[in-house]
């Protein structure tokens, strides 16, 4: 069994259907200089992990990336493609990579595509996105300097090109930015660059290879930071936490690409702590954030954190019944089997007797925030032991923040 879930940020994340691929340094594996996987199963909240690939003579095979931060992966088809980054190469330095990783989602087998074309500088910290069959990388640091140059790879072609933009002057150099598709247009917000964190979005059209003109209110807009995580529901752009020189956020604002300007959620209660450099991925109407970085009490100090949260922002009836429940503390006896299950994954601890959910019915439509502290099995029969409630005003919907037991298994190899 594994010590504990993904630990730590600057790492990459992807949703593959009801699960999420986590793709990094946990800080929680083997002493095997191999990037590690982790998977999370939204619907029985299981983390597994799976296991190294054997090392060739001592040494970790081509194909499968070093241990590393700062890259980013996509999801086209079957495959994850995890470029760039901060790598350990095999004679133990470490390096900035210009190089190109997949894998397939069914075999869990790594590989190193050929490429052809006009490969990337090397670099850190950028973003990538994709659009169909074509991933997009922008920005990040090269070593040397900041960039604001566009590539684009045909994953059909296995071909790299960059693109010769045109339009309204394109955004500084940035790094630790993100970069969203809505449609076909690319949306960029915050990073860090020419000594300054920015709070502007800028979009670009993949249609036209054009930047678009654009102006959004400097008196109603989050404050510039990096590090944050941003996803798409609804045609519109959402950014959680971050941080700059002042201070590390936890505020979740909602961006409207129509009318180009910006609303805050605004949260109550006690919900995530101020982070940075987390995961994010979207799973259905659910958001799934882990990991990152938070500050100390003391506020100058970063911690790694082993935290998960799930935001369902459209529970089903299934879900609001399995909450009526646990509300109620009814008896499972006459449920499904797979019911029953799910109530138990639900309110169950790392060990001890399942504890049902102790929170008050709200109106049918609600937000779930679910966090759960990924616990190491070292210990049986420790208990997180803590329910916080939380009411989260968006639109008309209520959200609430509950206690999920989370269990980690590790995966045996594909055959």
């Amino acid at each position: 069994m594994c010590a504990g879930g993904p630990k730590g940020g600057n790492h990459a994340a992807v949703a593959v259907r009801n699960q999420i691929y986590f793709l990094g340094e946990s800080g929680t594996g083997d002493d095997v200089n191999q990037i590690e996987v982790h998977i999370f199963n939204v619907v029985s909240l299981y983390w597994i992990k799976l296991p190294p690939v054997p090392n060739r003579r001592g040494k970790r095979p081509v194909e499968v990336p070093p241990r590393c931060y700062d890259h980013t992966a996509v999801l086209i088809e079957d495959a994850i493609y995890i470029w760039g980054g901060y790598g350990c190469a095999n004679n133990n330095l470490w390096e900035y990579s210009d190089e190109l990783y997949a894998f397939d989602v069914h075999t869990h087998r790594w590989s190193r595509p050929r490429v052809s074309g006009t490969t990337p500088m090397e670099r850190r910290d950028h973003s990538a996105c994709a659009l169909g069959t074509t991933m997009y990388i922008y920005g990040g640091y090269t070593q040397q300097r900041y960039t604001n140059v566009i590539y684009k790879l045909d994953t059909t072609a296995m071909a790299w090109s960059a693109i010769k933009t045109s339009g309204t002057p394109p955004p500084a150099s940035l790094q630790g930015h993100t970069a969203t598709v809505i449609g076909t247009h690319m949306f960029v917000f915050g990073g860090y660059g020419d000594e300054s964190y920015s709070s502007a979005v800028r979009v670009f059209d993949t249609e036209t290879d054009c930047w678009l003109s654009t102006t959004t209110s400097a008196h109603f807009s989050p404050k510039g930071r990096w590090g944050h995580s941003a996803f798409a529901y609804n045609g519109e752009l959402y950014i959680f936490g971050g941080c700059n020189w002042d201070r590390t956020f936890n505020d979740l604002w909602r961006f409207d690409p129509e009318t180009f300007s910006w609303k805050k959620v605004e949260v109550k209660g006690k919900g995530p702590s101020r982070m940075y450099y987390m995961c994010c991925c979207m799973v259905g109407d659910r958001i799934v954030l882990f990991g990152g970085y938070k500050v100390s009490d003391q506020g100058h100090k970063s911690i790694p954190a082993d935290n998960l949260f799930i935001l369902d922002l459209s529970p089903s009836l299934k879900t609001l019944c399995k909450l009526a429940v646990n509300r109620n503390n009814l008896k499972l006896s006459g449920l499904p089997h797979n019911i029953r299950s799910e109530l138990v994954a639900m309110t169950k601890k790392t060990g001890g007797k399942p504890k049902p959910c102790t929170a008050k019915a709200r109106e049918p439509l609600e937000i779930l925030f679910a966090r759960r502290k990924v616990l190491g099995l070292a210990h049986p029969g420790q208990n997180s032991g803590w329910l916080n409630i939380l009411k989260l005003k968006m639109g008309r919907k209520i959200g609430r923040y509950v206690d999920i037991g989370i269990h980690m298994e590790k995966e045996k190899p594909p055959l």
